[in-house]
């Protein structure tokens, strides 16, 4: 049975042009083999097994041939037929006889439009003269099936439009996306690096790890003010405990393993084992109850190297990570402060967002009533702050139903980050309870929250939302000070000095060079202020000020610079 997604219109589109993009390169280029072409989230791709290497200088002769395509109107038209009528069908193209071989049944689906046929589910546009507004966007190398052990592909990805004016949108938000790339904004930043010997794997650079402690230093002072305990738990730990938490069965093949001393050990993927442990340590009474519990644990899982991709996708990460351990009773308003804690942050740092409730899946672990409970608790929470939100139904975690939060940042793209999870498998697989007013013990319940989610996905998504330029509280650098000859560096190193004593974080540009280079590159670096010295300011005893964004404020009294800019640090502008 198709999903449900593949009746929705956009779907449709998209899903015709892979096809028509695998009939273009198909006569193009005889001897392609074809594997795959479905539908991402703004398009579509197709891989091939292709004699030429496709370029990017390609795809504007791909794409006139899909034209051709478009303009003669073939009509999509399906059909089953039996495995051994598509082998032989296929018998020259290795991946679509792979395919056939994992489809279960006896027969497996055809769809053809004009002289072009593919094995496929369904899901078109009634003939290819829709598909007026597309565009070829990129190459990559993909595995085919994502596996290292397989051969390599040539992916070509596009996307499609019911119009040429939400085409043209699309790629201007796209054409800004890159300008915002955070893999180069922060290497132009100097915030963060790669390197072989680590693959998937950020290393810091001075200013990217102060970001990191100030986004960390932020949280913990929320944390304090509703309440949170904060720990730290190891980073490895005997394998037996992941046999416990079912790591181990469900999870393995994203961790991390070693051996010493006959011991096997894994490096933690998740906080959430380890935390178990520390609320095992001592008997808790309902008395005590919320007990919320903080950790900014590092964490490490397996990711296939075709797919890491700058701070979005990393192997090591740092998780803003709590558990919530409530009663019952007191589950609704555990998750309404959740929620609240939720929106306080990403309000801050400017984002709008939507939020989603995602319920019982078909595979899962509790009672119907233990789920009752528990998604009512979720919904009840949302409906009491009047929140509006999507119900994505049998999309919740095995163990329990989830509140997702979806970013939209400031050129509209939306993103998945925050999450409150209740999770009635680690409460049941660790024993966990809290003795009642009864006197006996009750089971606990347990929520998992995160906000940030991974701090380095999340720094990838501010790099991106501000194109680099920080506000004044988050930048590395706040304020940096230039001199217009060697004269004036007494003067800049006194007014800088002022500015550390005052708590800024401040930088010089002492240079002998021109103070217009000076102010370009103040500019490039994203620095909020800039504060230029020369004989003028000298004399007067103040300063010549720029902000980012070229915007000239001529010449200020430092003391009344150092309040505005206090005021702004406070306000988090």
């Amino acid at each position: 049975m198709p999903d449900a997604k593949e009746y929705e219109p956009i779907y449709r589109l998209r899903h015709s042009a892979s096809h028509v993009l695998a009939q273009a390169v198909l006569e193009l280029y005889p001897g392609t083999k074809f594997a795959i072409g479905p539908v991402i989230d703004e398009g579509f791709y197709y891989d091939f097994d292709c004699p030429a290497a496709f370029q990017e200088e390609d795809l504007p002769k791909i794409e006139k041939k899909m034209r051709e395509i478009v303009n003669s109107n073939q009509a999509f038209r399906q059909w089953a037929v039996s495995k051994s009528e598509a082998r032989a069908f296929f018998s020259d193209q290795p991946y679509k006889l792979e395919i056939i071989e994992g489809i279960e049944g006896d027969t497996v689906n055809f769809v053809q439009n004009g002289p072009f046929t593919d094995l496929c589910g369904g899901g078109h546009v009634t003939n290819t003269g829709e598909l007026k507004a597309f565009r070829l966007l990129s190459v990559a190398g993909a595995y085919w099936r994502g596996s290292e052990n397989n051969p390599m592909l040539q992916r070509i990805y596009g996307t499609a439009f019911f119009s040429q004016k939400d085409l043209d949108d699309y790629l201007k938000r796209r054409e800004e996306a890159q300008k915002r790339d955070h893999r180069k904004v922060g290497k132009q930043l100097g915030l963060f690096s790669f390197h072989e010997e680590g693959p998937g794997l950020p290393f810091w650079r001075p200013k990217g790890l102060l970001l990191k402690n100030l986004l960390i230093q932020f949280m913990r002072e929320k944390l304090a003010a509703y309440g949170y305990l904060e720990i730290e738990t190891p980073t490895m730990l005997r394998d037996k405990l992941w046999k416990t938490s079912g790591h181990m069965d469900n999870y393995r093949e994203n961790m991390f393993f070693l051996e010493r001393d006959g011991e096997s050990y894994a490096i933690k993927p998740m906080n959430c084992p380890g935390g178990m442990l520390m609320y095992l340590e001592e008997k808790h009474s309902y008395r005590e109850l919320p007990l919320k519990v903080a950790e900014f644990g590092k964490v490490h899982r397996y990711e296939r190297s075709g797919v890491l991709s700058g701070l979005f996708r990393v192997r090591g990460f740092t998780q803003d990570d709590a558990h919530i351990f409530t009663t019952p009773e007191g589950l609704k308003a555990g998750v309404m402060e959740t929620i609240r804690f939720t929106e306080e942050v990403y309000k801050t740092f400017g984002f709008d967002y939507h939020i989603e409730l995602s319920t019982r899946p078909p595979k899962s672990i509790g009672s119907d009533e233990q789920w009752y409970v528990a998604t009512e608790g979720l919904r009840n929470a949302l409906d009491e702050l009047k929140l509006s939100y999507k119900v994505n139904e049998a999309d919740g975690a095995f163990y329990g139903p989830k509140i997702d939060f979806h970013l939209k940042d400031a050129i509209g793209r939306t993103l998945q980050c925050g999450t409150i999870q209740l999770d009635m498998n680690l409460p049941e697989r660790f024993d966990l309870n809290y003795v009642g007013e009864d006197g006996r013990d009750h089971r606990v319940i347990m929520l998992h929250r995160a906000i940030f989610g991974s701090l380095e996905r999340f720094i990838g998504i501010l790099i991106e939302h501000y194109a680099g330029a920080f506000p004044l509280w988050l930048s590395p650098v706040q304020v940096r000070v230039a001199t217009i000859s060697e004269r004036h560096i007494p003067a800049a190193e006194k007014i800088t000095e002022r500015l550390k004593q005052e708590g800024f974080r401040v930088d010089t540009d002492l240079r002998p060079e021109k103070i217009g280079y000076k102010v370009r590159e103040a500019e490039l670096l994203k620095t909020p202020y800039l504060f230029v010295l020369g004989d003028k300011e000298i004399e007067s005893g103040r300063v010549s000020v720029r902000t980012r964004g070229k915007q000239d404020l001529g010449a200020q009294d430092p003391e009344a610079m150092i309040l505005r800019l206090r005021q702004e640090i406070a306000d988090k502008r």
